[in-house]
């Protein structure tokens, strides 16, 4: 049995849902190296930061490479993303552009990255890929979902879900689980970024899904040893991994 250290890789990690991973694996006893394309992140314990762009190859064998020297990388989360509104009415111009953006962080970031660490998560024996990916991929369960103006956002999450299917199929062998966590409305800065001010309008902040929550959701698919699943989170429901579902409804939610 290898004695050496365990190591976790989070993308955009520098705040929100990602900040709360690095800091949930940190206290589970890993390695963490934690890294955004704005900010470094250098006040947590255990967390090892770094300024990379996921979208870039070179970046993302750098940040490989660094964290292979802090031990065996176990865990690989797929967290930075982009959001926008791209109303099908934009310009080709401007669609083109935005696609760009958004596939390239999103889908483009989960491929390089993940590609890039799998032999890694291999020769320790096996480990864990998460997808962080959106409600809008399972079923709905109140107005809004999926809405009009967010198609190209839209796509790139509906095309993790071919990611997870297929890695989690063909990496079963090597015992490395793949699993997408697919929340609604978390409080984050890119949330509050929404709004004037980056303030909440009154009484929503209350509702929202909080990132320690879905921190702990994904301990508990890691400890659960499912895969090939994407988990929910809805907004006024408490967060869970839920019962298993049946092959055919493992993606689609």
């Amino acid at each position: 049995m290898s004695t050496a250290a365990k190591v976790a890789i989070v993308s955009g990690a520098s705040q929100g849902l990602g900040l709360a991973f690095a800091q949930r694996l940190a206290a589970e006893g890993y390695n963490v190296l934690a890294f955004d394309i704005k900010h470094e992140v250098t006040t947590l314990e255990g967390v090892t930061g770094m300024v990379a762009d996921v979208s870039n190859r070179a970046d993302v064998e750098r940040v490989v490479s660094k964290a292979a020297t802090m031990g065996e990388i176990e865990v690989l989360i797929n967290n930075a993303g982009a959001w926008k509104r791209t109303p099908v009415t934009n310009s080709w111009e401007q669609a083109i552009s935005d696609w760009d953006d958004l596939m390239d962080t999103n889908l483009k970031g989960a491929l390089t990255l993940s590609r890039t660490a799998i032999p890694h998560l291999k020769r320790a024996g096996g480990g864990f890929i998460f997808n962080v990916s959106s409600y809008y991929v399972l079923p709905a369960k109140s107005d809004g979902t999926n809405p009009p103006e967010t198609d190209l956002y839209s796509a790139s999450k509906w095309a993790l879900n071919g990611f997870t299917e297929s890695w989690a199929a063909s990496l079963a062998k090597a015992n490395i689980k793949v699993n997408g966590l697919c929340m609604g409305a978390v409080d984050t800065p890119m949330l509050r970024g929404l709004f004037p001010g980056n303030e909440l309008p009154s009484g929503l902040s209350e509702k929202l899904i909080q990132s320690s929550d879905i921190a702990q959701q994904m301990v508990d698919v890691m400890n659960s040893g499912r895969t090939g699943e994407n988990f929910g989170s809805w907004v006024g429901e408490p967060v869970s991994i839920g019962p298993q579902k049946p092959i055919h409804r493992r993606i689609t939610g």
